[in-house]
C-alpha cells in the first residue's frame, strides 16, 4: 500500500527504534491495567509533529489519514482510529523532558550521518536561519502612548497660545 522509496518509509527503516523502546519504556511502566502507549509510536508522532509543524491534535488527525505516518510509527496494517488521545503527547513530553527530546533529535541526526545519505561537502558549512529570532523591538505600551499624546497636546496648546506646561 505504500512506496518504500518514500522519504518517511526510508527514514523509518534507518532510525534505531529499539533505543526508544528500551529507554522510554520506563517513563510509563505498566504492571496492571491497560498497556502503556508504545514508545516508538510516541517518538514517531513527536518527530512528525516537529518535522511538519503540527499541533498535538493535527498530528494525530493526520496519522489516521496518512499511511506513511502510520508506517513510520510502526503500524503494519492501516488503522482507521487514532492511536492515542492527543493529550497523551503532552504527558509524554512532560515525562521525557528535555533530555528525551534531545535523544529524539540525536537519533534523527545519526540517521543523516549514515553512509550515502548526506554528502560530506554538505556538512562543511552550516546555514542558520534567524528570521524567527525575536527582535529588540519596543512594542507600544499604554504609558508610552499616553506620553506621546500628552506631548502632542502640549505642542498643540503652545501653537494655540495656551501654554500648558
Amino acid at each position: 500500500m505504500i512506496d518504500l522509496r518514500h522519504a518517511l518509509a526510508k527514514l523509518a527503516a534507518l532510525i534505531d527504534w529499539e533505543f526508544f523502546e528500551t529507554e522510554w519504556a520506563s517513563f510509563f511502566p505498566s504492571t496492571a491495567g491497560r498497556p502503556a502507549t508504545s514508545p516508538r509510536l510516541v517518538a514517531g508522532l513527536l518527530y512528525l509533529q516537529h518535522a511538519y509543524r503540527l499541533s498535538d491534535e493535527a498530528v494525530v488527525a493526520r496519522w489516521v489519514e496518512n499511511s506513511y505516518y502510520q508506517h513510520f510509527t510502526g503500524e503494519v496494517f492501516f488503522q482507521h482510529r487514532p492511536p492515542i488521545d492527543p493529550s497523551s503527547l503532552t504527558r509524554w513530553r512532560r515525562r521525557i523532558g528535555e533530555e528525551g527530546a534531545e535523544w529524539l533529535l540525536t537519533k534523527a541526526i545519526e540517521v543523516g550521518g549514515a553512509p550515502g545519505l548526506v554528502e560530506d561537502r554538505s556538512l562543511s558549512r552550516i546555514a542558520v536561519d534567524t528570521t524567527v529570532m525575536e527582535k529588540n523591538i519596543a512594542h507600544p505600551t499604554d504609558a508610552r502612548l499616553y506620553e506621546k499624546a500628552r506631548r502632542r497636546l502640549v505642542a498643540l496648546a503652545d501653537e494655540g497660545g495656551g501654554g500648558l506646561r
